[in-house]
């Protein structure tokens, strides 16, 4: 029996992969900062909920402790995510970043992806088959942005995509220091989700396909790498 944690799970992008890798066997842990909705959601997939958010230390320690508690851990996804954004729901440019905005966004997507990695991290190296998946963005490719007329260069914002762009850089050196585990980074596709208030033209089921593939890779599967569900996505 595998079994999975998933951060950020009880909406969008990290519920539908939770209910996918239950279809297919895994035993799933819902890991929300809201009890309410982690728990609803939990009860309605057949899942387990555990308190967890990416942003507290305690709230991690307390999930890991937990987890092991009840067995241990295989695979670990890391989708709890945010951008910074205007009350009306744009994305301010690089006039308007400041460095207070930068640090409450990658508090989440990478001091999160750190945080709860770190404190998952013994519980991986026990598992006989260790996966991680860091549910990155299109937006972090700096190839991309460096290329004239790409919606990649178009779009304004600036924290989001350099967050990402730092998982991205994260899941490298994990996957080099940690050659047993098979880390990747996917990029999930513009998906309609609360992230950006549903502009997105894919479905949830459609984003999380390659989540979904990439949480169920093989032992001897790709490492170290940052794709979509089309293959391979420029660094």
């Amino acid at each position: 029996m595998t079994t999975t944690l998933i951060t950020g799970a009880n909406k969008g992008l990290g519920r539908e992969t939770a209910r996918r890798l239950i279809e297919a066997g895994h035993t799933v842990y819902i890991g929300a900062r809201d009890p309410e909705r982690g728990r609803r959601a939990a009860e309605e997939l057949g899942a387990r909920f555990v308190l967890l958010d990416v942003t507290d230390d305690a709230s991690v320690e307390a999930a890991a402790k937990a987890i092991e508690a009840d067995g241990g851990l295989d695979v670990l996804v890391n989708n709890a995510g945010v951008e910074w954004r205007n009350p009306d729901g744009s994305v301010p440019g690089a006039e308007d970043l400041t460095a207070d905005a930068l640090r409450e966004v990658f508090e989440t997507n990478v001091y999160g992806v750190v945080r709860v990695t770190h404190a998952f991290l013994p519980l991986l190296k026990r598992s006989a088959a260790p996966v991680i998946v860091n549910v990155s963005s299109g937006l972090a490719s700096v190839g991309n942005a460096a290329t004239p007329g790409t919606p990649h260069a178009a779009y304004p914002g600036v924290a989001y995509p350099t967050s990402k762009a730092a998982v991205n850089m994260i899941t490298v050196k994990y996957a080099n220091a940690f050659p047993q585990m098979r880390i990747n980074a996917v990029e999930p596709g513009y998906t309609a989700t609360d992230l950006n208030h549903h502009s997105g033209h894919q479905t949830v089921e459609e984003g999380a396909e390659i989540i979904v593939r990439m949480a169920r890779v093989a032992p001897d599967g790709p490492t170290g790498t940052y794709g979509d569900a089309e293959g391979p996505l420029p660094w």
